[in-house]
């Protein structure tokens, strides 16, 4: 009674005539515990849901979309929440269609290449269940506890992307519901053509669109598409054995024109590199008084000269560090030859550094993702630091020219979109694109999240095609699609 009469409470806090109906269907398509009106947690990048539904397989969640279409009700798909801020904020939110209950690894006898996992899944979960076989997915994506539908649904990848391309290059199948709640299979287990990378700029928003769309490419449009043009239900991923052997190799940088030949260098040797990640923090200022160097606070400092043997340098502004794999003897030779290459500033570890697979941005921040090609990457930092005025974290994959970067929460909102002017006007030249990941909703209102987009042409067509009727997370993508 007290779950009815809080049920009806809420109902008529809605402004739908039958919203207390629509939940006893939703109860009854997913089970009462898992469906309920939303809460002010249920948020898409500020914008709240009205109802949340957690269906237990594939055909619950068909129905729960059936229902919206009925209703004519948006759907906003959610996994583990972990990137449900970033980018544009939907134009509403009618039901946030979990997939937490949509899980399982599927398909994976040993020394099998391929797995079925489903959407829901979180990424670490696949790889211990993986790890039982001596197996692993090949993707590192950095949210913590984000699913694998989150992952794909966002293109997001981590340090591994350097040697095998975005979650989207290890897709080789996937089966999708559509706006209509028809559930949709492509691909199936070895097919090669899926595992194209996407074009520089990842995701739906970076493929060309055709009004036919083939199911391959519908498959590599879901990725990045934020649930915009398909609810993944399960996706069939491309496997790999466990490296025997990981090695990281890091060196110290001061200025990302040091970070531009370093790179070049590294690539150039043939050492065939799983990862080569930067991290640029903003240096720590010193002291403004003046401390004697013999001074107890400043003598034992790694940097200072008594220690380094060094007075031409200052203290390192960050790291540049290489993650080699494979078999321990050839791992060995090939971290003696990099750390070589690299100087006697080298060290060779078989630990990752503690920010390595991490974001540079933290809660509240502007956080942008920059994407040039790697000969320009120093230019891109530098054109950053300029329209800043001063430095700005830097972290990413600096073998591929992808790099995330953070503006302080408290920078206002005027500040933000003229850097960003300055930035996109300095890529635009050089084939590179600056896109807000996330930021605070005045950040968001006043700014052009996506930059220039040559192909939303494309994804209009594409969003068309398979959602007319704009049920599924309209506004997320670019455009306002």
């Amino acid at each position: 009674m007290c779950t009815m009469t809080a049920m009806a409470a809420a109902a008529s806090s809605t402004d739908r005539p039958g919203a207390l109906e629509i939940t006893r269907r939703l109860a009854g398509i997913c089970g009462s515990p898992f469906a309920r009106f939303a809460g002010p947690a249920d948020e898409v990048a500020g914008r709240t849901a009205r109802w949340v539904a957690v269906p237990g397989g594939p055909r619950a969640a068909a129905e729960v979309l059936r229902l919206a279409a009925a209703h004519d009700l948006t759907v906003v798909p959610r996994g583990a929440g972990t990137k449900i801020d970033w980018g544009a904020a939907p134009a509403q939110v009618d039901i946030m269609l979990d997939t937490g209950r949509l899980a399982g690894v599927w398909h994976e006898p040993q020394g099998s290449p391929v797995a079925e996992i489903g959407a829901g899944t979180p990424l670490r979960a696949v790889q211990a269940s993986l790890g039982r076989t001596g197996q692993r997915l090949p993707v590192d994506a950095p949210s913590p506890g984000a699913t694998l539908g989150g992952v794909l649904a966002a293109d997001e990848a981590g340090p591994l992307r350097h040697r095998h391309g975005t979650p989207c290059a290890q897709l080789v199948g996937v089966r999708y519901l559509d706006a209509e709640g028809e559930l949709v299979s492509i691909g199936e287990s070895g097919t090669a053509q899926l595992g194209r990378a996407a074009p520089a700029g990842g995701g739906a928003a970076a493929l060309f669109g055709r009004a036919d769309l083939p199911g391959l490419d519908v498959a590599r449009l879901l990725c990045g598409s934020q649930g915009g043009l398909g609810v993944l239900v399960s996706a069939t991923m491309r496997v790999q054995a466990v490296p025997a052997s990981r090695v990281w190799v890091s060196r110290p940088v001061w200025t990302p024109l040091e970070v531009h030949d370093l790179v070049r260098a590294v690539l150039a040797a043939g050492l065939q590199p799983a990862a080569v990640e930067l991290d640029l923090p903003v240096p720590v200022p010193l002291p403004r008084r003046r401390v004697h160097p013999s001074h107890p606070s400043v003598f034992h400092r790694p940097e200072h000269p008594a220690v380094t043997g060094r007075s031409t340098r200052p203290a390192a502004a960050g790291s540049l560090v290489v993650l080699l794999e494979g078999g321990p003897a050839d791992v060995a030779e090939r971290a003696e030859r990099l750390a070589a290459l690299l100087g006697p500033e080298a060290t060779v570890g078989h630990a990752a550094p503690e920010w390595w697979g991490r974001y540079p941005f933290g809660p509240g921040d502007t956080a942008l993702r920059i994407e040039v090609p790697i000969n320009d990457l120093h230019a891109a930092v530098y054109a950053l630091r300029d329209a800043a005025g001063a430095p700005v974290p830097v972290r990413g994959s600096a073998g591929v020219g992808t790099v995330h970067a953070a503006l302080p929460a408290a920078l206002p909102a005027d500040r933000v979109a003229s850097i960003l002017a300055a930035v996109r006007g300095v890529l635009l030249a050089r084939r590179g694109r600056c896109v807000v990941v996330a930021a605070p909703t005045p950040v968001r209102r006043a700014v052009d999240l996506w930059g220039e987009l040559p192909t939303l042409p494309g994804l209009r067509a594409a969003k068309a095609h398979l959602d007319p009727h704009q049920r599924l997370a309209p506004g997320r993508l670019p455009g306002g699609l």
